[in-house]
C-alpha cells in the first residue's frame, strides 16, 4: 500500500515566503510523496479594497509582496492560522523573526509530534544563557524536529527561476534530505549538512554585516572598503558561532551558500543594505525608513544587531566584535556613522 502523501503548510506569505510557495507548489504537482494542495498561511491585509487571501486564491499572485510572479493554482491562501496547520505533515516557517514567539504559542498543541518543520527565518533571539536560535524556539514550543534553510537566495531572483544555491542544515539528515526533495529544482540546488546551528547563525548574522555594507554605500566609500566590511564581518560571524554554538562548528559550513555566498549577495543587494544606505543619506530613523521603503516587509539586520549586542554585553565580549557593535550603536545609539571606519582600522584581528 502506498504511503499517504505528506501535507505541506507554509507559514508566511511575504516576499520570500511567496517565492518558496512557487517552488513548492510546482514541485508537489510532480512528486507523489507530497499532497498536491499546499496551504499558505497569510496575515490578512486589504490591498486595493480586496482581501490579500482572495487575491492570491483568485488571481494566483501576491500583488503586495511578490508582484509580477504567478503562484501555482494549488497554493491555497488561508488566513486562519489554526486551520492552516491542521493535519500538516511538513511545516515551512518563513515569517519575520520578531513574530516567532506569538506564532508558536498559537499553534502549540495543535501540531502532531510527528510533524517535521523547516525554518527559513533569518534572525536570533535571547535566552537565559545568551543566544537562542529561532529553531530552538520552534523545537521547544511546538515540540517538533526542525531543520533550517539559509543561502544566497534573493526572493525575486528565486521567483524568476534564476540559478542559485542554498543550504539545509539538519540535525537529522534524513529530515533534511526530505526537505531537499520538497524544495530542490534544477535552478535551486540544495546541499544538506548536519552543522545546523552554524547554518542558522550565518543567516542571521550576515544581515548585520549587510547593514555595515549599506552604511559604507551611504558614506560613498568604494568597493575596497566594502570588501573590508565583508571580510571582517565574516571573521566576526565565525568567532560568534565558535563561542555560542552548542556543537562543533565546521569552518567548511562558512564556504557553503549559507555562509560566504549569502554574505556577499546581501552586502550588494537586499533590503538591509538598501535601508542602511538611506539611513546615512536621509538622516531618518531605521523605523521611519522601514515604513517608507519596505511596504510592510520587516527589516532584520538592525534588530538582530540589537539582540547580538545585548548577548555580547551580557558575556563581556563587546570589544571582540567591533563591527557588530558599531552597527548597533550607529543604528540605535546615535554613534556617528563615520566611526564605522575606525572599527575597520583598529579591528582586533590586526593585533
Amino acid at each position: 500500500m502506498a504511503a499517504t502523501p505528506l501535507k505541506v503548510c507554509i507559514l508566511g506569505s511575504g516576499n520570500w515566503g511567496s517565492a518558496v510557495a512557487k517552488i513548492i507548489g510546482n514541485n508537489v504537482k510532480k512528486l507523489q510523496k507530497f499532497a498536491s494542495t499546499v496551504k499558505m498561511w497569510v496575515f490578512e491585509e486589504t490591498v486595493n479594497g480586496r482581501k490579500l487571501t482572495d487575491i492570491i486564491n483568485n488571481d494566483h499572485e501576491n500583488v503586495k509582496y511578490l508582484p509580477g510572479h504567478k503562484l501555482p493554482d494549488n497554493v491555497v491562501a488561508v488566513s486562519n492560522l489554526n486551520e492552516a496547520v491542521q493535519d500538516a505533515d511538513l511545516l515551512v516557517f518563513v515569517i519575520p523573526h520578531q513574530f516567532i514567539h506569538r506564532i508558536c504559542d498559537e499553534i502549540t498543541g495543535r501540531v502532531p509530534k510527528k510533524t517535521l518543520g523547516i525554518s527559513l527565518i533569518k534572525g536570533i533571539d535571547e535566552g537565559p544563557e545568551g543566544l537562542k536560535l529561532i529553531s530552538d524556539i520552534i523545537r521547544e514550543k511546538v515540540g517538533i524536529d526542525i531543520s533550517v534553510l539559509m543561502g544566497a537566495n534573493t526572493a525575486n531572483d528565486v521567483a524568476a527561476d534564476e540559478f542559485c544555491e542554498t543550504t539545509i542544515g539538519s540535525k537529522e539528515m534524513k529530515n533534511g534530505l526530505l526537505f531537499k526533495e520538497l524544495l530542490q529544482t534544477p535552478n535551486f540546488l540544495i546541499t544538506v549538512v548536519d552543522d545546523a546551528d552554524t547554518v542558522e547563525l550565518c543567516g542571521a548574522l550576515k544581515n548585520i554585516v549587510a547593514v555595515g555594507a549599506g552604511l559604507c554605500d551611504g558614506l560613498r566609500y568604494g568597493d575596497n572598503t566594502k570588501a573590508a566590511v565583508i571580510r571582517l564581518g565574516l571573521v566576526e560571524m565565525i568567532s560568534f558561532a565558535r563561542i555560542f554554538c552548542k556543537g562543533q562548528v565546521s569552518t567548511a559550513t562558512f564556504l557553503e551558500s549559507c555562509g560566504v555566498a549569502d554574505l556577499i549577495t546581501t552586502c550588494y543587494g537586499g533590503r538591509n543594505r538598501k535601508v542602511a544606505e538611506a539611513f546615512v543619506r536621509t538622516g531618518k530613523t531605521i523605523e521611519e525608513l522601514e515604513r517608507e521603503m519596505l511596504d510592510g516587509q520587516k527589516l532584520q539586520g538592525p534588530q538582530t544587531s540589537a539582540e547580538v549586542y545585548r548577548i555580547l554585553k551580557k558575556k563581556g565580549l563587546i570589544d571582540k566584535f567591533p563591527l557588530f557593535t558599531a552597527v548597533y550603536q550607529i543604528c540605535y545609539e546615535g554613534k556617528p556613522v563615520q566611526d564605522l571606519l575606525s572599527c575597520l582600522q583598529y579591528h582586533p584581528v590586526r593585533t
